[in-house]
């Protein structure tokens, strides 16, 4: 068994909108293996979202702990968890985030400016990236010149290529069809599984939820069994 990566204990969010306040995540607590590809699924509002934000570093909970390899998220100013993401964290869009003025090998390099390396050093990084993704002869193409699944291909690349310990993902089939999303289950699945990536996955989709080694379940923002939820 891997060692856990990911803890939350008491995990809980909450913010006040008006008068009203709002508890998106409540009282969460659950473990990640390295290496284990996890996914989220539950209704619209249950605080799948919310969740992946709280493990990306994106926001910070209320209450509980949360701790990601050696790094207390809950602790962590605004400024240290902006330094935290760039060194640790990939994220994967539904809708890809390219920029189309730039070719697939520059959309892949940009994370890689934010860090102090040689213009070699990044193109190796960016052309290792493209490989894995099988985008190697697409280096050169522009967002409008790809497919939909060859763009999220890109945008998996660019979560990679600063070689994050984990990589979140945001409905990454939720805009493919089929085949494609089929295509990007399968190159998840290898990067949990032949380059140890802790993946942890939104979707609203059972079939590519079922491509994870398991599934957090979310119902009114707290972990639920099948044996729970209403049928």
């Amino acid at each position: 068994m891997s060692d856990p990566f990911i803890n939350a204990v008491g995990l809980t969010k909450r913010f006040i909108k008006g008068k009203q306040e709002i508890v998106p995540i409540q009282d969460l607590n659950f473990h990640v293996n390295t290496g284990e590809f996890i996914s989220l699924m539950g209704p619209s509002g249950s605080g799948k979202t919310t969740l992946l934000n709280l493990i990306a570093g994106i926001d910070s909970p209320t209450d509980g702990s949360l701790l990601i390899g050696s790094h207390p998220i809950h602790e962590m100013s605004r400024e240290e968890l902006t330094k935290w993401r760039s060194l640790h964290v990939g994220y994967i869009f539904q809708l890809y985030h390219l920029m189309p003025v730039l070719t697939a090998f520059e959309n892949v390099e940009l994370p890689l400016l934010l860090h102090n390396m040689s213009k070699n050093k990044r193109k190796q990084k960016v052309e290792s990236a493209l490989e894995k993704v099988g985008l190697s002869d697409r280096q050169k193409h522009f967002p409008k010149e790809l497919s939909g699944g060859q763009e999220q291909r890109v945008a998996i690349a660019r979560a990679i290529v600063s070689q994050p310990s984990l990589v979140v993902a945001d409905e990454p089939t939720g805009d493919l069809d089929r085949e494609s999303a089929d295509e990007i289950l399968d190159l998840l699945v290898r990067l949990s599984e032949n380059e140890n990536k802790t993946i942890v996955m939104v979707t609203h989709d059972p079939k590519a939820a079922e491509r994870a080694s398991r599934c957090l379940e979310l119902e009114k923002g707290k972990l639920v069994t099948k044996a729970d939820m209403q049928i």
